[in-house]
């Protein structure tokens, strides 16, 4: 068997469409190609293109993951349970994870404190909330506890400022649904009354 012809893809230009013997036979990103070391003409046996197919699939998951990140920060759990979605084995999901961790694309700590920051500067919500949503990434308690800090006034000034916001909608004039609206973000009854209370600046 021999490689008849290296062509880069249309579609995914990061990737390059290797075939045997005029036939497509399997497809390889940039650096997979260079690392392989492939080339026309090159002669290959079954149990090599064998290895080089399994090396396709592992080489396009990572390229997968990678775009995935580069979205937005992922946790390590989200990379993962998309990973199993594209039906990678455990061993390939694990290996992925090793590597992206290496390259510094892996930080639970970082996508949590960048969470939270987001949060509290464009869309204020309850710390209540921000931990619920935190739960659902399965970041881990400790690491939740860091991002969030202990200061009660960042939850009532993202209130406040909530508050603010939503009484410039005239769907939030009536307070009661305003009131709701809010609890529904998790904030206490209590601290909304509070809030609620304040005058607008």
């Amino acid at each position: 068997m021999k490689i008849t012809q290296i062509k880069q893809q249309v579609k995914r230009a990061d990737r390059y469409s290797i075939f045997v013997d005029g036939t497509y036979a399997f497809s390889l990103s940039e650096s997979g190609l260079l690392t392989m070391g492939l080339a026309s003409g090159q002669e290959l046996d079954k149990a090599q293109l064998g290895e080089l197919k399994k090396a396709s699939g592992a080489d396009k998951a990572y390229g997968n993951a990678l775009r995935y990140v580069a979205m937005r920060p992922r946790t390590k759990w989200e990379i993962s349970f998309y990973l199993e979605r594209k039906n990678a084995s455990p061993t390939l999901i694990e290996s992925i994870l090793n590597k992206l961790s290496n390259i510094g694309l892996i930080d639970d700590r970082k996508v949590a404190q960048a969470y939270v920051n987001d949060r509290r500067l464009l869309r204020p919500t309850s710390r209540r909330k921000m931990v619920a949503e935190l739960r659902k990434k399965h970041v881990e308690e400790e690491i939740i506890e860091a991002a969030l800090g202990n200061e009660a006034e960042n939850e009532q000034t993202a209130l406040v400022e909530l508050i603010a916001r939503k009484r410039k909608q005239s769907k939030y004039q009536d307070e009661l649904r305003l009131m709701q609206y809010l609890a529904r973000q998790g904030f206490s009854y209590g601290d909304i009354k509070q809030a609620l209370q304040q005058p607008d600046d």
